[in-house]
């Protein structure tokens, strides 16, 4: 029943917490990184990364049977049994899964920290700047990633993923941060090469939302956890040309 309850708890936030932040109107922006006279927000990072992993849990509460079928039982118990060093690479799951899915929510992460880095620069280049910013971006996906997997409010404790030995392996540990850097890499080149390109040709609105979404799926998820519009870019409105 704790167990249960926990889960709910955390639903009735998600559904609870304000949207607040969603923009009635577009505001001002500028090409180009933030002032970064000030230094990372790391509370609110950790804040808005915190909205992802409720978002997270909800759709697995939500649509995965397995994981409601191992709400019940006692939470405490059954969570420090559910986390133990993994003992093989793989961990079950499909292939799709743990090399796209996981990437795909760690590099969501990582746009959050980003979001938060008044000097981390919006396009892509060979700066030191650039890549500096999305290193520390890969290190917040890998620490987001260990909460996911183990922490308090992870797998291991909704859903008890680990309790059985097969269940966990290396594989989300290492290429959920390393191909969040991947994607985020990838994401800034598309953003910057194609969607720009794409943008001053096209005047359809709903196109040029549906192709941002599209071709960065992470850093729509990031969005959403931060109430933003799904398509919304840091450095130009949806109406940019």
């Amino acid at each position: 029943m704790p167990h249960r309850c926990a889960t709910w708890v955390v639903l009735a936030v998600l559904l609870c917490t304000p949207m607040t932040g969603v923009a009635t109107a577009q505001e001002p922006l500028t090409v180009g990184a933030q002032d970064d006279d000030e230094g990372t927000d790391v509370l609110g990072a950790f804040g808005d990364s915190f909205k992802l992993l409720l978002i997270e849990h909800a759709w697995r509460v939500a649509f995965q049977e397995k994981t409601r079928a191992e709400l019940g039982g006692k939470f405490w118990l059954d969570y420090h049994r559910s986390v133990r060093m993994p003992q093989q690479w793989g961990d079950t799951d499909a292939g799709w899964v743990n090399y796209l899915g996981h990437p795909i929510h760690g590099a969501a992460a990582g746009y959050i920290w980003l979001d938060h880095d008044p000097s981390a620069p919006y396009q892509i280049s060979m700066s030191r700047r650039y890549w500096t910013s999305r290193a520390r971006a890969m290190a917040f996906s890998a620490a987001y990633s260990l909460q996911f997997e183990i922490g308090p409010l992870s797998e291991a404790s909704i859903g008890n993923v680990g309790m059985r030995p097969e269940t966990t392996g290396w594989v989300d540990h290492v290429v959920t941060p390393v191909g969040a850097f991947g994607l985020m890499i990838a994401g800034d080149a598309i953003d910057q090469y194609f969607l720009t390109w794409f943008e001053r040709r096209v005047d359809n609105r709903v196109a040029r939302a549906a192709m941002r979404m599209i071709f960065n799926p992470s850093r729509t998820l990031a969005n959403l956890a931060q109430y933003h519009e799904p398509w919304r870019r840091p450095d130009r409105s949806i109406g940019w040309k």
